[in-house]
């Protein structure tokens, strides 16, 4: 996942993912299906809880992506847990230094480059291999979305075996003093392009969470190497909200005011 991930980057060809809050291994299997090239399985706001995670792994594998998971803090044994289960990759929430970001890549590699436990009781079967330069060839992306973690963005960046930054937009937007999610707002914007910026200045992919395929696309046209093109429950519930209105509007005014017991 590293290795694609930059080199991927490098060449012009962004990362586009889905990310997965519901934790039900065919829903994971279903996104997987239609070819992003990952699926973030997200343990921090999503369903899913460790004794899921294999079977979610497993699931997103079969759909033919590449599992990557956003476990709950910046935590060694969370990391190394969703590690030796088989992700291609971690996304660490709210960093907000350089040693809270070398933290979470010595939790991705084994000694003598990081403190990461042998243990990987299924990355072994799936990488096929108990090696643990190989194991340790994963994708360590950190969130830089709090004002400490802009305040501290350059010594982030400059973290040794760092393999992405990834913005969170709404606890960003917060951070900014902006309601979430305020990606529009020429703060949010400036300060986005500031991350991106000191990323391509260190070699490092830059990141982004987008809601839509527009955003997405925009974030594409920027520049940025790893990008999260929609989130399922959200997609799905915009999707059926625009069904149900289009079947709605064939519905009689009066039979739709009968229908809520109110006056005709």
């Amino acid at each position: 996942m590293e290795h694609f991930l930059r080199e991927s980057w490098r060449s012009g060809q962004p990362a586009l993912g889905l990310w997965c809050t519901v934790g039900n291994t065919l829903v994971a299997e279903a996104l997987a299906s239609v070819e992003p090239d990952y699926v973030c399985v997200d343990m921090q706001h999503g369903s899913s809880y460790e004794g899921n995670l294999v079977g979610m792994l497993q699931a997103v594998e079969a759909g033919g992506s590449s599992p990557v998971v956003r476990v709950p803090e910046n935590n060694p044994a969370s990391i190394m847990k969703a590690l030796d289960a088989g992700a291609r990759g971690v996304i660490v929430p709210l960093v907000e230094s350089g040693e809270q970001a070398a933290r979470a890549v010595e939790a991705c590699r084994f000694p003598p480059y990081g403190n990461r436990s042998f243990g990987p009781f299924r990355a072994s079967i799936h990488a096929k291999t108990s090696d643990p330069r190989e194991l340790e060839k994963v994708a360590c992306v950190v969130m830089v979305e709090t004002r400490a973690g802009i305040d501290h963005l350059d010594e982030i960046v400059e973290t040794d075996g760092l393999t992405a930054v990834y913005v969170g937009p709404s606890d960003l937007s917060i951070a900014l003093g902006l309601a979430p999610g305020s990606v529009e707002d020429p703060g949010f914007v400036s300060v986005l392009e500031e991350i991106r910026a000191a990323c391509v200045a260190r070699d490092v992919v830059p990141g982004v969470h987008c809601y839509d395929g527009r955003t997405a696309r925009r974030a594409v046209e920027q520049g940025f190497g790893m990008v999260t093109v929609a989130v399922e429950l959200r997609a799905l519930r915009a999707a059926l909200a625009v069904e149900l209105a289009e079947a709605r509007s064939a519905v009689h005014p009066a039979a739709a005011t009968s229908v809520t017991g109110t006056v005709a």
